[in-house]
């Protein structure tokens, strides 16, 4: 009798099993995570989903589904509407002109042109339905113009890229990638960009990153283009306070807490899809938020990826510059937002610099921005950070 039973258990079980796989293998892409290793910094809200190509599957998903408000990220789904049924070669040379800037620089008045002219939300609306996108929807009726406030999860932007790599015709893959893997470190309105996915791997990567409610985001950029676009935010995106606030509870999408997204792909193939959205406390400075979403893009489980080497090290001071020498004369190529964590690869020395009741005469080569830095501005105890060689 227990021979018996035992049989029926297994066929049972057996059947229960090839019923499991049977519908797991209609499913696209496998809702079943690896273990997680994706290392969420104290205080950050982050929806995670990072997603192998070569396998089908997910390797890390944490909140995957939560919607964020999208900020720039949205721009990628203005840019496939621009070019659905349309090649790339029928845009109009200012048109085109719009989207490399928009897609590279992350330019906001490109945007906000494309959002005007194609229907505001209904740009939303036509890709959710030409995409099957589940967590994403247009900005609450209180804000329609802020295109911004585009609903968004990371889920849903693993569809869009692999929509992008994989559905879409061959020309508008090629041109809207070959975009993304031009971005630019400084973004029109001075933002430095090359956060998450930018600073954790080695190329090959092409990245459409997002960021709201910060006051300044280092890098260097012309006055006049930082305040044109700076103006152009502050009409599309950062309403103050109260109203972001009595929408955010209509709309359950926080419109108030700093945002920092990273999104893109990675290694040779474009291998994983991986995207990235964190919400930061109020109050929180670009530099910590940039920080904290490198720590949390480092942590994941990305194949293919190639992690750049060096130690991380702390900074302190504003205005920051990173030359292309270990003097103050040479060029600077651009400066680091306030308290940002750098990768240092060696040291060497070179100018003496003063930084009352402080002097240093050592400078840190980044091989992220292929510079140098005084080490007078690294959060360590010594002139020498511990441990890095000497180039």
């Amino acid at each position: 009798m227990r021979a018996g039973v035992l049989a029926a258990a297994l066929t049972a079980l057996v059947c229960t099993t090839a019923s499991a796989v049977s519908v797991a293998s209609t499913e696209s892409p496998s809702p079943s995570p690896a273990v997680v290793q994706a290392e969420v910094p104290a205080g950050v809200t982050a929806g995670v989903a990072v997603f192998d190509r070569q396998t089908g599957t997910f390797t890390e998903q944490v909140n995957s589904a939560g919607q964020f408000r999208s900020a720039s990220v949205v721009k990628l789904l203005i840019a496939l509407d621009v070019l659905w049924n349309r090649s790339p070669d029928a845009l109009s040379a200012a048109d085109r002109a719009r989207i490399d800037t928009m897609l590279r620089g992350s330019d906001d008045t490109a945007a906000s042109t494309f959002w005007a002219n194609n229907g505001s939300g209904a740009i939303v609306d036509r890709m959710v339905t030409r995409l099957g996108l589940t967590d994403t929807a247009r900005p609450p009726s209180t804000h329609p113009g802020f295109w911004g406030y585009t609903a968004l999860s990371a889920r849903d932007t693993v569809k869009i890229y692999r929509h992008l790599l994989d559905s879409a015709p061959a020309a508008t893959r090629d041109y809207v990638m070959g975009d993304l893997r031009q971005s630019t470190r400084c973004a029109t309105d001075g933002y430095d960009q090359h956060f998450g996915i930018a600073g954790s791997f080695n190329r090959p990567w092409a990245v459409k990153q997002g960021w709201s409610g910060f006051s300044s985001g280092g890098c260097t950029a012309s006055a006049a283009t930082a305040a044109q676009a700076g103006k152009a935010a502050k009409a599309e995106q950062e309403p103050a306070g109260t109203a972001a606030r009595a929408a955010a509870g209509a709309d359950a999408v926080d419109l108030s807490r700093p945002a920092l997204h990273s999104t893109g792909v990675v290694g040779q193939g474009d291998r994983s899809i991986v995207a990235v959205f964190t919400l930061h406390p109020s109050g929180t400075t670009y530099g910590k938020a940039y920080t904290d979403i490198g720590r949390l893009t480092r942590s994941l489980n990305v194949p293919g990826a190639s992690r750049p080497s060096g130690t991380w090290v702390g900074t302190w001071g504003s205005g920051v510059r990173v030359r292309t020498q270990a003097t103050t004369a040479s060029g600077a190529m651009t400066t680091l937002p306030a308290g940002v964590e750098v990768l240092v690869g060696c040291q060497k020395r070179g100018q003496q610099v003063s930084e009352p009741p402080y002097v240093n005469d050592w400078w840190a080569q980044l091989p992220q921005y292929g510079g140098y830095m005084t080490n007078i501005y690294l959060s360590v105890p010594e002139n020498q950070v511990p441990g890095v060689p000497v180039c």
